[in-house]
């Protein structure tokens, strides 16, 4: 583990936690459309202040960036979309709620 962690193959320890455990059972992906030139440190900045975004990418195709998001239900997604859209760099947004999550893979290194 040290060799590892000295030849910068570990970067760190994470721990995941189960949302649904805490009573965040809705789970949404929201693409996020931007108003002219918008940076990606600007749309991180923006979503980094919200507990439920728990990943967000820039994106090719049409959308500048997409989050993922857990709620506790319904009107707390809602709640956070409109937080979301109101956010000033963003001109729209579009988004699609996950019905049944059919496979999660956490990475675990380079495939062999």
């Amino acid at each position: 583990m040290d060799r590892l962690r000295a030849t910068g193959a570990i970067t760190g320890f994470t721990v995941r936690v189960d949302p649904a455990a805490l009573g965040w059972e809705t789970e949404g992906f929201v693409e996020i459309y931007c108003r002219g030139n918008t940076s990606p440190e600007t749309i991180q900045r923006g979503l980094e202040r919200y507990q439920e975004v728990v990943s967000a990418s820039t994106v090719t195709g049409e959308a500048d960036a997409i989050a993922q998001v857990f709620a506790a239900d319904m009107r707390h997604f809602e709640r956070v979309l409109e937080r979301i859209a109101g956010e000033p760099f963003v001109e729209r947004t579009k988004s699609v709620l996950v019905l049944s999550p059919l496979l999660r893979r956490f990475s675990s290194g380079a495939p062999s």
